[in-house]
């Protein structure tokens, strides 16, 4: 039955418990039980009228939603050929491709696309196979999805253990240790596919040392392992550079894609490889399919925001912003929670607010509700908040944002005694 979507905050939760998720539905009134119904650019609006700006979305806002571009060139598509036979050659995958592999580091010149950056990586996983590299290497609190491959090698106990068993011969060692890596790599050798970000979102924004990359890159290509580069989240002028792997001068055997490759419209992901890496993909074009992988209407999505990236610089948008963002961000956080702040980190418009004590991370993301802004929590560390703002931030949207922060900063620091906050504060 048709309901009014300007009365959603009624009845919405009400269908979430009886249809989806009672956890879903709860986490929703944690947050007062808003239902969204309309977004443009940094802002989305809900059931009732309110309008919130937002810096979450987990990544896949960079530029901001409904973007122009993008939403023109799938418009074209929905009104021309939205979903191809499969039988026949479609010329919009073949363009997506081109424009995909145009902005990527060199030496990577095949794509596999599909519809989430989990799909994305079990492509990765089954391409290593093909080249013997049935050992699995991944990162502490790394995440890379939660399909059962995927969740291999995303290394948390809660998202695992309900499930296993999952894939066998999983490594994890620790994030920025090229120590670790290179003795597991000494045992496994030509069996092994490494798999690692430029920077952990979901563990907290977790920043390695200058030169990891460069030196993972190496070790692989010393013990002959498998390489693989999960950018899903920090991709495409997340981190103020086209790529994590740009700033290092790396290319992996294969780079993932996602979040952003959707200009916040369409769902789609990418495993995008080397020719070597990708070759018995190439050869049997049957031995990885998906019914909707490279469908039009998600390929004008690829190319609309490739086109929206590159006419509005928001590569260099997002490094500067994130320059201005972040030691504001941290003077105001520090003012009002002191000692509780650990610390503040980011790189281009990837931000964390890691806290010393559990829960304040989550008492200042309700509270930043509150004041009108949406934020995220780290899935892989509670202790931290995350900010994944667009690129298209104006001057006062700036000036709300900081305002904000300091407004729900100040309401989190009265739960909580002054010595915890530090002398400043007693």
């Amino acid at each position: 039955m048709a309901r009014l979507i300007e009365d959603a905050h009624g009845w919405v939760p009400g269908l979430y418990r009886r249809h989806l998720s009672t956890g879903r539905a709860t986490l929703g009134e944690m947050f007062g039980g808003q239902v969204e119904v309309e977004s443009a650019g940094c802002w989305l609006r809900t059931s009732d009228g309110r309008r919130f700006l937002n810096v979450g979305g987990y990544g896949v806002f960079l530029m901001g939603a409904r973007h122009p571009t993008v939403v023109a060139a799938v418009q074209r598509q929905l009104h021309t050929h939205p979903t191809a036979s499969r039988l026949f050659l479609e010329p919009r995958v073949a363009l997506a491709a081109e424009a995909l592999l145009g902005v990527c580091p060199p030496g990577l010149e095949r794509v596999h696309f599909s519809g989430s950056g989990a799909e994305a990586v079990e492509a990765a996983i089954k391409m290593a196979r093909t080249h013997g590299r049935r050992r699995l290497i991944s990162m502490e609190n790394g995440y890379h999805g939660k399909t059962l491959g995927a969740l291999s090698v995303t290394a948390r106990e809660v998202f695992q253990a309900p499930f296993r068993p999952l894939l066998p011969d999983v490594t994890h060692v620790p994030f920025g240790d090229v120590t670790a890596l290179a003795a597991v790599l000494a045992y496994l050798g030509e069996e092994a596919c490494v798999l690692a970000e430029p920077v952990q979102g979901e563990a907290g924004v977790i920043i390695p040392p200058e030169g990891y990359l460069r030196d993972v890159a190496a070790l692989c290509r010393a013990h002959g392992a498998f390489f693989v580069l999960d950018e899903v989240q920090t991709g495409l002028g997340r981190l103020g550079s086209w790529w994590g792997a740009d700033r290092e001068g790396v290319t992996p055997d294969v780079l993932l894609a996602g979040k952003g490759l959707s200009g916040g419209v369409v769902p789609v992901a990418a495993t995008i490889a080397t020719s070597q890496a990708f070759g018995v993909f190439d050869r049997d074009p049957f031995l990885h399919t998906s019914t909707f992988s490279g469908s039009p209407l998600a390929m004008a999505a690829v190319t609309g925001a490739i086109q929206a990236i590159t006419e509005d610089d928001l590569v260099r948008r997002s490094a500067a912003l994130g320059d201005r963002l972040l030691p504001e961000l941290d003077r105001i956080v520090r003012a009002h929670l002191g000692d509780l702040v650990s610390a503040v980190r980011g790189v281009g418009l990837l931000i964390g607010v890691e806290f010393a004590e559990p829960g304040v991370a989550g008492e200042l993301l309700i509270e930043l509700v509150q004041h009108g802004v949406i934020a995220n929590h780290s899935l892989n560390a509670g202790s931290v908040l995350r900010l994944t703002p667009p690129a298209l931030l104006t001057d006062s949207d700036l000036e709300f944002l900081l305002d904000a922060v300091d407004r729900a900063s100040a309401s989190t620091a009265r739960c909580y005694p002054a010595a915890l906050r530090g002398p400043a504060h007693a």
